[in-house]
């Protein structure tokens, strides 16, 4: 009778080959981590404002508006760099976003103090 022990791994046979599954970050263009980064921000800005779902228990507006204000930013300053192709879609989406913010807050921001109109000016629906 042989005692068979299972090989055990090793940690160099345990970690995944990052190198293999990912592009360096040199190879990525800069519109695209531009509007990667902003669909993110749209996206958990949304989910803050409660827009992912009906009765969502994520709605937390502070959140949001702190979401809002670093996407206008991002979309305000990299506008000329990404060409209107790329910046139109996300100037939409933050205004739909603002537009959406107004909406939900109890007590509504005056024209040009929501979350990104010192970027972008007043939004109006």
């Amino acid at each position: 009778m042989t005692d068979a022990t299972p090989p055990t791994a090793t940690a160099a046979d345990a970690a995944p080959d990052y190198d293999a599954m990912t592009r360096d970050i040199a190879d990525v263009p800069a519109v695209e981590v531009i509007t990667t980064v902003a669909v993110h921000l749209m996206s958990a800005a949304a989910v803050n404002l409660g827009l992912d779902k009906p009765d969502s228990e994520h709605k937390d507006l502070d959140e949001a508006r702190k979401l809002i204000n670093a996407l206008a930013g991002l979309v305000t300053a990299s506008a000329t760099e990404i060409s209107s192709f790329h910046a139109a879609p996300l100037r939409d989406g933050l205004k739909s976003l603002q537009l959406a913010f107004r909406e939900l807050s109890v007590v509504p921001d005056e024209p040009g103090q929501g979350p990104g109109e010192k970027f972008t000016g007043p939004v109006f629906a």
